[in-house]
């Protein structure tokens, strides 16, 4: 047998997960066999991991690299989906260069640090895309957990509770489920496709998700808390709100992260366009790198402060500049102008006072000629819903108040992910319905106040 069959074969003793009723479309491989034995074979093992300790899921990084090493494909795949159940897509969207890949010691030596996110990417594809389950499912306990919301953290909670053999039913109002993942994550980054068979693999765990079904609406929360025994609100965060700037109203202006849905699902049209992308964020970065890539003429990022005060991540902007996006900084909108359609964008310079104040530069109004305008300034807290669950408050922010067990005020509902950091990435949610888990867990096999 040579190397490039041993992962292969090693899968061969697992059972085929059961048939899954969300269609799902293996993605391109990210490697090769002999890429990764490559690059597996540069990790230095470290016995102190600072790869491990930079991960929101503590994933033991030099042992699933090392199970790679060794052709040993469904240790690695085990390795990475214990920690973290999302650890395909992790992979994919999460940003290793500030996280794993920029905490490894390589970088100290001046030398290239290990490909991490893409040896977890080829780690997970045969057992996540391939049909398979790599875990023991425990003998049900009869108890029922229902969630709110198929994002990253619903997921990641949903397939911890039914690993310990719990009954989980997930809700979700969009007809896809996956949440950000599916639907807020640049094309460039991870394809649709890739997101629902992801979600494919959870539901074959035995995750019962229900799409298409608004708990509030279709469901009353009052319904939800009699049928489940505890509930897990993985709601994430709202739209973009509008920016309160005439000219709104014209077709072209859009929230950013409806934009990147239409480009995920086909519907989107920029070639030959000009874009402006207003906002200085990772979501702002994505939606002007989309636009690029996605044909648009000129692409600009316009934002109120300088590089130094974005929120982007550094090589997400490195790579956007890389891509021809025009950085228009120390900018705000005044109004959008054109007859039914955008025509320009007018804005007016900024500055910083010697107090730190930012104001608006008297006299500096110029146009940018544009035919879109992307909203990316934030996305709204789900705080009218949020109010109806009893008991669960929320802060000042308008985020979920928690304990360290993601356990709200009410004992009853437990809570993760976007709704309750503010905005993170997708790593930090799985960690959150991993810590939620754990605790639902506890309580319902102590019936401790439920």
């Amino acid at each position: 047998m040579n190397q490039t069959e041993a992962p292969r074969e090693s899968l061969s003793a697992l059972q085929p997960a059961p048939t899954i009723a969300v269609s799902a479309l293996r993605p391109a491989p990210t490697m090769t066999w002999d890429e990764a034995l490559v690059e597996a074979h540069r990790c230095l093992m470290c016995w102190d991991a600072p790869c491990t300790r930079a991960c929101p899921t503590s994933i033991n990084v030099p042992q699933f690299i090392k199970r790679i090493s060794t052709g040993d494909l469904l240790g690695s795949a085990r390795t990475i989906l214990s920690s973290n159940i999302l650890g395909a897509s992790c992979a994919r969207v999460c940003p290793v260069e500030m996280l794993c890949e920029g905490a490894c010691v390589l970088n100290d030596l001046h030398e290239r640090p290990i490909q991490i996110g893409r040896l977890q990417a080829f780690g997970t594809e045969d057992v996540v895309f391939g049909n398979h389950n790599p875990f023991e499912i425990a003998a049900p306990t009869g108890r029922s957990i229902g969630v709110i919301g198929a994002g990253p953290a619903g997921l990641s909670v949903g397939a911890e509770l039914v690993k310990l053999g719990h009954s989980v039913v997930i809700y979700d109002a969009q007809p896809q489920p996956g949440g950000l993942n599916t639907y807020g994550v640049a094309n460039y980054k991870m394809d649709m496709a890739t997101a629902i068979a992801e979600v494919a693999f959870i539901t074959s765990l035995g995750v019962e998700i229900r799409t298409g079904v608004s708990v509030g609406s279709d469901i009353s929360i009052d319904d939800l808390m009699e049928t489940h025994e505890a509930v897990f609100v993985g709601v994430g965060l709202g739209g973009i709100p509008p920016l309160g700037i005439m000219g709104e109203d014209l077709n072209g202006v859009e929230d950013a992260l409806d934009f990147i849905a239409d480009v995920r699902n086909g519907s989107a049209v920029v070639s030959g366009q000009r874009v402006a992308v207003i906002g200085g964020g990772n979501t702002a970065i994505d939606a002007a790198t989309q636009s690029a890539l996605s044909g648009a003429q000129h692409v600009y990022l316009v934002y109120r402060r300088g590089r130094e005060q974005m929120g982007g991540y550094p090589h997400d902007i490195e790579r956007a500049l890389q891509q021809g996006v025009e950085f228009v900084h120390w900018s705000t909108p005044d109004r959008i102008e054109g007859s039914d359609s955008v025509e320009r964008l007018v804005c007016s310079r900024t500055e910083l006072t010697t107090d730190g104040t930012l104001v608006v530069i008297d006299g500096t109004e110029y146009a940018i000629p544009v035919d879109r305008v992307l909203r990316a300034t934030g996305q709204a807290k789900r705080t009218g819903f949020l109010g109806t669950l009893a008991g669960v408050e929320t802060d000042s922010s308008g985020r979920v108040i928690v304990d360290e067990h993601h356990r709200t005020g009410n004992d009853r509902i437990w809570a993760g992910g976007d709704c309750v950091n503010g905005g993170k990435e997708v790593v930090n949610a799985v960690e959150h319905g991993k810590i939620a888990a754990r605790n639902i867990h506890e309580a319902l096999l102590a019936s401790v106040g439920i």
